[in-house]
C-alpha cells in the first residue's frame, strides 16, 4: 500500500499539523488513510480506542489528532515509540501504550535501536488496513550525529522504504539555508530518500519568494511540491509541544479571568484550549518568573509528568504563596491530574516511579493524600459533573490514587462512582480527566459558577472544521497529485 513520509528541516516546522491537514485531504478523496510517527517525544499524550482484547495505551497527541483527520480511531500502532521528558535527562518510555521504565538520554541512544523492529511492526500492520500511511518524522535528518540506530527519521525511511518530502519554515527566515544545508549534510543514500520539498508558514505574496523556491531546486534537485500560507486555523488543533508556551499564552478579554500556571513538565495543556476560545474568559499561562494575578476568579492546577518536583518548581516560583493569597480573597482553585495531587496535604513516592523516592507535603487546600504507586491509569471516561449533573467526556492517564475526607464531597460522577475530592466550601476541586472542558455542557455548568457564559461550542466540532479548512488550503497550495505519485497512490 502507499505510503508518504513527512520530515522537517527542524522541531516545530509544522510537520505535525501538515500531516493531519494531508490525512484530511487523502480522507475527503475516499481512501481509507491511516497516520504514523515512529518515535515520538511529548508530555501530551492521548488515551487510544481499546484494541481487540479490550486494551487501551497511550500515544503522542499529534497522532490522536491525525487519527480524528483520518476520521478513525487513535490506536497504539500509530505511535509506537513515545518518550515522555521527566527531567532534563531522562524520560519515561512507552513502547506500543504501555510503560518500559525510564531512560537517560545516553541510555537510550544504545536502546533505540533495538525498537526498530517494534516501529517496523506497528506500521505494517497500519499499512495492511489502509490505501495510505502519511508518516511524521522528529527533530530533523539533518542532525547527522543522532544517526546511527535512528528510528524516527532515515533509519525508519530506509528501513521500510517510505519516501520522503522535507518540511522547511519559512518565518524563521532561513528556510533556503535550512533545505540546502539538509541536502548537503545527509548521505547519499539518506539523500535519496528525499522526492520533494515542502515550505510552510508563508506570510504575504507568494510570488516573492517564487525565485527562492527555484534556487531550492537547482541546488538540491529536489522537486518543489508547494508552499503553505500561515495556517491560522491551525490555533484551533490541540498542540503537543510545550514550546508553542513559551512567554506565555493568553487570549479573550472577558471579564472571567483564568490563569494557569506553566509548570517545567506540563502535560496535557491542550486540556484548556476551549477556554482560550471562549469569548467571556480571560485565559493566560502564566511563564515562570511571573506571579499568579491577583484578580483572577480561577487558577488551575494543570496536569504535569513529575509532580513532586513540578511541586517543587511550583514552590521556587513564589506561586503557592499566590495561590493561598487567592484563597484568601475568595479565589477557587481546580486541580487536573497531578494539580489535583498538589492541592492535597501530601504526596508519597515510596517507590521512586517518578524518578528519586520521596515525599512532601502538599499546597493543603484538599483534605486528601495521593500515594504514587500501582499500575498506570489509562482509560477514556464519561461521566456527569457534581452537582449539576452536566455531561462530559474525557480519559485519565495517571499514576497514583488519591483518597481522604473530601472525596466524600466528589466532584463528578463516572460510571456511577464518585471521582475527585471538593472542599467544604465548595471553591477548591481537583479530579483525575482530561479534558473536562471539551464538551459544551460541562464547561457551561463550570464557568456558570464563575459567574460567565459559554459560547456552546464542543471542542470537537470546532477542531474538526479546522481540519476541513486547512485540507482546503493545501489542496490549493500543494501539488496533491505529485504527493499522490510520490506514495505510491497512482
Amino acid at each position: 500500500m502507499a505510503a508518504l513520509m513527512i520530515q522537517g528541516c527542524g522541531s516545530d516546522v509544522g510537520k505535525s499539523v501538515l500531516v493531519a491537514g494531508l490525512c484530511r485531504v487523502f480522507a475527503n478523496r475516499g481512501l481509507k488513510v491511516r497516520p504514523f510517527k515512529p518515535q515520538n517525544m511529548s508530555n501530551n499524550a492521548a488515551v487510544t480506542a481499546p484494541d481487540a482484547e479490550g486494551r487501551v495505551g497511550e500515544i503522542g497527541r499529534a497522532q490522536a489528532l491525525q487519527a480524528l483527520a483520518c476520521r478513525t480511531a487513535p490506536t497504539v500502532d500509530m505511535n509506537p515509540v513515545l518518550l515522555k521528558p521527566q527531567s532534563d535527562v531522562g524520560a519515561q518510555l512507552v513502547v506500543r501504550g504501555r510503560v518500559e521504565g525510564t531512560w537517560k538520554a545516553a541510555a537510550y541512544q544504545d536502546r533505540k535501536a533495538s525498537l526498530l523492529q517494534v516501529v517496523l511492526d506497528s506500521f505494517e500492520r497500519l499499512r495492511a488496513e489502509a490505501d495510505i500511511v502519511v508518516v511524521e518524522g522528529a527533530g530533523s535528518p539533518a542532525e547527522i550525529n543522532l544517526r546511527a540506530g535512528d528510528i524516527a527519521n532515515m533509519g525508519f525511511a530506509r528501513a521500510a522504504d517510505v519516501p520522503v518530502v522535507l518540511v522547511g519554515d519559512i518565518d524563521r527566515g532561513h528556510v533556503i539555508a535550512a533545505l540546502v544545508g539538509a541536502h548537503a549534510v545527509l548521505d547519499e543514500d539518506d539523500r535519496a530518500m528525499i522526492k520533494g520539498f515542502l515550505i510552510n508558514k508563508f506570510r504575504g505574496d507568494p510570488d516573492l519568494f517564487n525565485e527562492g523556491r527555484a534556487e531550492i531546486v537547482r541546488r538540491t534537485g529536489w522537486a518543489d511540491l508547494g508552499m503553505a500560507p500561515w495556517l491560522s486555523d491551525a490555533r484551533a488543533l490541540p498542540a503537543e509541544d510545550a514550546v508553542v508556551l513559551d512567554g506565555g499564552v493568553r487570549s479573550g478579554g472577558g471579564r472571567v479571568r483564568i490563569a494557569v500556571p506553566m509548570l517545567s513538565r506540563i502535560a496535557n495543556f491542550d486540556d484548556f484550549d476551549p477556554l482560550r476560545h471562549e469569548p467571556g474568559v480571560d485565559f493566560g499561562f502564566v511563564p515562570p518568573g511571573q506571579a499568579l494575578p491577583g484578580n483572577a476568579d480561577l487558577i488551575i492546577l494543570p496536569g504535569t509528568k513529575a509532580t513532586l518536583a513540578d511541586l517543587a518548581f511550583l514552590r521556587t516560583q513564589g506561586w503557592d504563596v499566590d495561590i493561598a493569597a487567592h484563597v484568601r480573597r475568595g479565589g477557587r482553585v481546580l486541580g487536573v491530574c497531578g494539580g489535583y495531587q498538589m492541592l492535597g496535604r501530601t504526596i508519597s513516592d515510596p517507590d521512586g516511579v517518578e524518578g528519586v523516592a520521596g515525599s512532601a507535603a502538599g499546597l493543603g487546600l484538599l483534605d486528601v493524600e495521593t500515594l504514587l504507586a500501582g499500575d498506570k491509569t489509562l482509560r477514556r471516561v464519561g461521566g456527569r459533573l457534581s452537582p449539576s449533573g452536566a455531561v462530559f467526556d474525557g480519559y485519565e492517564i495517571h499514576i497514583g490514587r488519591t483518597d481522604g475526607p473530601d472525596t466524600a464531597r466528589p466532584v463528578a460522577e463516572i460510571e456511577d462512582r464518585p471521582h475527585g475530592a471538593r472542599s467544604a466550601d465548595g471553591r477548591i476541586a481537583g479530579l483525575y480527566v482530561h479534558g473536562l472542558f471539551d464538551r459544551a455542557e460541562a464547561r457551561g455548568a463550570l464557568l456558570g459558577e464563575l459567574g460567565a457564559v459559554s459560547d456552546g461550542a464542543d471542542q470537537s466540532v470546532r477542531v474538526d472544521q479546522a481540519l476541513d479548512r486547512i485540507a482546503a488550503v493545501l489542496e490549493s497550495r500543494f501539488d496533491i497529485t505529485a504527493l499522490a505519485r510520490i506514495a505510491g497512490l497512482t
